[in-house]
């Protein structure tokens, strides 16, 4: 079972930018970082054994994209963060395979913190051309070149997260194959076929839902990618069905004070939806972010009903008729 999602404070979503110059060009890159109850989380993980932050040296604009403050990620003791390192330290990279909600990317921003390692992070299901990723020439006469986010990766280090993998357009993917095997290097064909090697320190890191109607634009990712991906971490939602975690019961309420037994119903439904969402009856399964947010309505003074009807069920489809089901189902599961 899995983590926490986009759960913790999610209150605070802050963003940083960073510059990388090239002379007078300069190439921002934003990064959100997630903000956390005080704690030191190398205590919490032996990520050190595979990934240790002070092997590391990047160029202090680079630095810069290392996140900060990144929650705690709560598994069941599968461990994830040190898999992730060690598949990283043996592989160099990985892929995270689950439904939407489960701390995918979660846990890929708090891998980074822990190894201090920059974090380039692209969507690859939004329509990004090659040469935002790649490069291109710009200028009034096309004569100066500036680096796309995944050369940029290439030259400097750290983890190239691809999210949505599954999505990722042909051309691109095609373009990172020689930088994923044993020739680990990029050719810039827009740049005169110029030659870049693989930084010493620059890992990858893909993440996807599981191909489904339910997630429009997915494909299963090419054999020539699969190879190139060693190890395959699965995750899931902590509560489906008729299995809960009382983890996450207890996360619930010590983030929002809710009483437990309220606690107890938002996540009984909450399973619920997810296991329906699985097996393709609804269109959408809760995040324990999802789940939090409801019961911080519900902490307000709002009933479940209708913190529910602002929240998760809304949330779940526009569809009346859906909404419809997945209001019955807070009645029956919350026992309204």
């Amino acid at each position: 079972m899995s983590g926490t999602g986009n759960q913790l404070n999610s209150r605070t979503k802050e963003f940083s930018t960073a510059k990388i110059s090239d002379e007078k060009f300069t190439l921002n890159l934003k990064i959100s970082q997630l903000k956390r109850d005080t704690h030191v989380l190398s205590k919490n993980y032996d990520i050190k054994k595979y990934l240790d932050s002070t092997k590391f040296t990047f160029n202090p604009e680079i630095s810069e994209l290392i996140p900060k403050d990144t929650p705690a990620y709560l598994d069941n003791g599968e461990k994830y963060v040190e898999r992730i390192g060690r598949a990283l330290a043996f592989f160099r990279q990985v892929a995270l395979i689950g439904p939407s909600g489960t701390g995918k990317t979660h846990i890929v921003y708090l891998v980074a913190e822990l190894a201090g390692l920059p974090l380039w992070e692209i969507n690859c299901g939004l329509q990004t051309s090659v040469f935002d990723l790649f490069g291109r020439y710009i200028g009034l006469g096309k004569e100066n070149w500036i680096d796309g986010l995944i050369t940029s990766w290439c030259r400097n280090g750290g983890i190239l997260y691809l999210d949505e993998a599954n999505m990722m357009k042909q051309d691109v993917a095609t373009k990172l194959n020689p930088i994923l095997d044993q020739r680990g290097h990029m050719v810039l064909t827009e740049k005169d076929n110029e030659i870049i090697q693989r930084h010493k320190d620059a890992f990858l890191i893909i993440s996807m839902n599981p191909v489904s109607s339910e997630f429009a634009g997915t494909k299963p990712i090419n054999a020539a990618m699969r190879r190139r991906m060693s190890v395959w971490l699965n995750f899931d939602y902590m509560s489906v069905g008729t299995k809960i975690d009382e983890k996450e019961i207890d996360l619930i309420v010590k983030i929002t004070g809710v009483q437990r037994q309220i606690a107890e119903k938002i996540v009984k439904v909450g399973a619920e939806l997810r296991r329906q969402y699985k097996s393709g009856e609804l269109p959408y399964g809760p995040s324990i972010g999802d789940l939090i947010n409801w019961a911080k309505i519900v902490a307000d003074g709002a009933s479940v009903l209708d913190a529910g009807q602002e929240t998760i069920i809304a949330m779940t489809s526009d569809e009346p008729e859906i909404q419809q089901i997945v209001r019955k189902l807070v009645c029956k599961f919350a026992e309204i």
